[in-house]
């Protein structure tokens, strides 16, 4: 994707293809789908190596106002995947990303919308910097999704933010022994060099109807993780 982001200096074409695939999900399994875009954390790296760090940082920014307006027009519930890198990088590309980070945190805050925020692995302290930065950016707590989250559930490990747990079976037989806020993923990628990579797109489904059947949960706290949470967070209603 960022080969056509550099060739366009514009996020645009790529959100609405991702906006495609969900009109296309929606006509052929008659389901639901609600769409986050975003200009995705890793991409400044190269966009920087290519364009320079002033224009890079813009061009994220303006892939954030690109999302911003998708908002407005109610095509898109929330803005992400934003945020940092995942693996080690210098100390600027950090810098830089917080940058881009808390401008995309303002403008989620503008349209009322919550951020799905991609960063190095998580932890109680990191929970708390991403929320006091929401703070800063007159962001709720409530509206910071953590993607790729352990089992942070309890309110001092994740100081009001949203969990989005990854599904795997320990993950969330852990959760559950704390709580019930907390959304559940899979992370899924659609590569086929990477078959199911990182958790196919059935695991959600799947584990939740094991947990049901060994009791470790019941009905009412489904309805809490898959109803009642996705909801509050970004606003939009499940029902049929």
């Amino acid at each position: 994707m960022t080969s056509i982001v550099l060739k366009e200096k514009s996020y645009k074409n790529c959100y609405l293809k991702t906006l495609k695939m969900a009109e296309e999900i929606k006509l052929k399994i008659d389901i639901g789908v609600f769409v986050t875009v975003g200009p995705y954390p890793v991409d400044y790296i190269k966009l920087k190596e290519k364009l320079g760090r002033n224009s890079a940082i813009n061009l994220m920014k303006k892939g954030i106002d690109e999302a911003v307006e998708l908002c407005k027009e109610n095509k898109i519930v929330g803005i992400g995947e934003i945020g940092r890198p995942h693996f080690p990088v210098a100390e600027q590309v950090i810098i830089d990303s917080n940058e881009i980070l808390f401008y995309g945190m303002q403008r989620a805050n503008d349209v009322k919308v919550p951020v799905i925020i991609h960063t190095e692995s998580t932890t109680p302290n990191q929970c708390k910097e991403l929320v006091e930065l929401g703070k800063k950016a007159g962001l709720p707590a409530h509206k910071i999704v953590k993607h790729f989250s352990p089992p942070l559930i309890l309110k001092n490990e994740n100081y009001g933010l949203m969990p989005s747990v990854l599904a795997s079976e320990k993950n969330i037989i852990q959760a559950v022994k704390k709580g019930f806020r907390f959304l559940m993923e899979t992370d899924y990628i659609d590569d086929p060099r990477r078959p199911g990579a990182v958790l196919g797109p059935k695991t959600v489904p799947k584990r939740t109807f094991e947990l049901l059947e060994t009791e470790t949960i019941n009905e009412k706290q489904v309805y809490i993780i898959h109803k009642e949470n996705p909801e509050k967070t970004y606003d939009i209603c499940l029902e049929p």
